[in-house]
């Protein structure tokens, strides 16, 4: 299956806008980085309801949507579980979601983050129906789905909805073969249905940028090319694989990314070997496999950054950082948020992380680690 529209086989995931200190948006950013990003060749953007606690819907349309021609762009929004209890729910919901983006259609639309938590709602409340009908009306281009589970529920949804056009999944060098991701087989499963895939964390939300030294130093050797680079071009390369995007958070990422993708080439040999050492080097650090999509972050009754305090612990145990025990103990727990000991352990947080971490056992962890103890 071919997308025509689609220019190139790079795009913009509106999920780690740049921010200002108190989290807002920084609109005037994100306008250069539409700018860079449709100058050099590419058209594809990927925003959701619950990105930026609503606010990236909101930077389409000012930063996109009201500054291009709607043939400009290629526009993907998503249908998450939280935004609907039944079928009538969910035409009111796309309807605003419109109006947010500034849109009248949505080149794709996907049902978000499909997995076994939250699958049989879908069903009961017919969602893949729903967006086909909409689909008819024209207001969705293409219907496709994103998901976190393992490769053989993947395989069962598939098989229950065959009209599905595309298969978002998670795809980077260290979750390639884990066994947690499935990577691999999830990509196994598309192939065998026939479904193009987009790649979502092909940098596993930062990770594999600020990489650990030895880690770091194997992709030096290479004498050319940055590790955001080798990461996007390892996911980019595998078969089926027809978009692959990148949750940008400055005009920099913006450049450092377009200037790898511009004239795409898949990696080499020698590329793919100095990965795989990284993979094992990156594994054997034990670091918490946290991507920073901060979904567990909006429910969490005690308002803990649980992203950024996972983010500490694992500078902490990288690089012995000192800065984080500063950002742990004046910025990250400061200004009402809680510390991680004070978890109350509902596992709201568990249900939507689509890591599937035991996201209460970790924040035991990093307690301990920089709370003397902890609780």
């Amino acid at each position: 299956m071919t997308f025509e529209k689609i220019k190139k086989n790079f795009g913009f995931g509106m999920m780690r806008l740049p921010t200002d200190a108190a989290g807002v948006i920084d609109s005037e950013q994100v306008k250069q980085m539409v700018d860079l990003f449709i100058g050099s060749g590419f058209n594809y953007f990927d925003t959701a309801h619950g990105y930026h606690e609503g606010k990236s819907e909101e930077a389409v349309r000012e930063c996109l949507a009201e500054r291009y021609p709607r043939e400009a762009f290629v526009l993907t929004d998503k249908l998450t579980a939280f935004m609907f209890d039944s079928e009538d729910d969910i035409y009111k919901v796309f309807e605003e979601q419109l109006k947010i983006c500034g849109v009248d259609y949505f080149d794709f639309y996907l049902m978000h983050s499909q997995g076994k938590v939250n699958y049989d709602h879908f069903k009961r409340c017919n969602a893949y129906a729903a967006a086909q009908k909409l689909k008819a009306q024209g207001k969705i281009k293409h219907v496709g789905l994103s998901f976190h589970d393992s490769a053989e529920f993947l395989d069962t949804i598939l098989t229950e909805n065959p009209e599905v056009e595309a298969v978002q999944i998670q795809l980077n060098y260290v979750d390639f073969d884990d066994p947690g991701v499935q990577s691999r087989k999830c990509l196994e499963v598309c192939l065998k249905h026939g479904k193009p895939v987009i790649v979502m964390e092909p940098v596993k939300g930062g990770s594999l940028v600020r990489l650990p030294k030895e880690a770091d130093d194997v992709l030096r050797a290479l004498n050319g090319g940055g590790n955001a680079g080798y990461a996007l071009r390892f996911a980019a390369g595998q078969e089926g694989v027809f978009m692959t995007l990148s949750g940008m958070s400055s005009l920099e990422q913006m450049r450092d990314n377009i200037g790898c993708m511009r004239e795409f080439k898949p990696l080499n040999d020698a590329e793919k070997a100095a990965v795989s050492k990284v993979g094992e080097v990156f594994r054997s650090k034990h670091l918490i496999q946290c991507t920073g999509c901060r979904y567990c972050i909006d429910g969490c009754p005690k308002r803990i950054l649980i992203a950024d305090l996972f983010s500490d612990m694992n500078a902490k145990k990288q690089y012995g950082d000192r800065n984080s025990d500063f950002y742990y103990g004046e910025v990250h727990t400061g200004h009402g948020r809680g510390k991680a000991s004070d978890c109350i352990k509902c596992g709201k947080c568990e249900k939507v992380c689509p890591q599937h971490l035991k996201i209460r056992d970790l924040l035991e962890e990093v307690a301990k680690t920089f709370e003397r103890g902890g609780a």
